[in-house]
């Protein structure tokens, strides 16, 4: 007996410590799960305000030998700056020369900007994030990719970058406008013809209403003739009929 109300103790406790286990290993479970969702918004959340730079919707330009060029730059990041770093690069057959650097202390403050290239500007402004550059004079060697740089250590020092491509030529392409003038010639042509059938029916419209009048007064007036000659007509007979006293 007692050794089997000592089997059934052992049981009851190995059914509670199994399930003390269990419950304790779902606690842990959930918790990593809160744990791994509360990384993933806070990875989201970096990526989706951090830090970015760009060169517009285009990418590249074309350029006349001799000719000053924008090679445009902006940033972005919605948790803010400070001590951004940026510059501007030039890749010389894999070689990158720096054209020029700078740090924006913070938010409106003008940087004071290292320029490397006797014919680089800087044209930019932290009042509107732009850290663009102006090339004077350029030539066949300047051709190839230029890259913006940025670094903002208020992100952990999360760092983006941009290429822009430069293509010098020697005369401007001439674009050719034939396929649209045919466009705009028969356009011209359809609308100017639509003007002129209308111009043609308001005209006929307008001559069959005045005939229509024409012909209406007529009538009145035939009809009016008419009355006068049978009330004549009528009269003479009553005076032929009417016998002498």
């Amino acid at each position: 007996m007692q050794a089997g109300r000592q089997a059934g103790g052992v049981g009851v406790m190995a059914s509670v410590d199994s399930t003390g286990l269990s419950v304790s290993g779902r606690l842990r479970s959930g918790d990593l799960l809160h744990a791994g969702l509360i990384l993933v918004l806070l990875l989201g959340a970096w990526r989706v305000g951090g830090l970015e730079v760009s060169t517009g919707k285009v990418s590249s330009i074309e350029a006349m030998n001799g000719s000053t060029v924008l090679l445009p730059c902006t940033y972005s990041s919605c948790i803010g700056i400070k001590n951004l770093y940026f510059n501007w690069k030039y890749n010389d057959n894999g070689t990158f020369l720096k054209l020029c650097e700078a740090e924006i202390p913070t938010e409106k403050v003008e940087p004071k900007v290292h320029v490397f290239h006797e014919r680089v500007e800087f044209v930019g402004s932290s009042k509107t994030n732009n850290i663009s550059i102006l090339l004077w004079n350029i030539t066949f060697e300047d051709e190839g990719e230029y890259t913006c740089f940025a670094r903002n250590p208020k992100e952990k020092n999360r760092n983006h970058s941009a290429i822009f491509t430069l293509i010098v030529v020697d005369q401007m392409k001439e674009v050719d406008n034939t396929l649209t003038v045919i466009i705009v010639s028969v356009l011209g042509g359809v609308i100017g013809l639509v003007i002129l059938i209308m111009v043609i029916k308001a005209v006929v419209l307008h001559v069959l209403h005045k005939g229509n009048e024409k012909t209406k007064e007529c009538l009145v007036s035939s009809s009016g003739n008419d009355n006068t000659e049978n009330g004549l007509s009528g009269a003479k007979a009553d005076n032929k009929a009417t016998p002498k006293a």
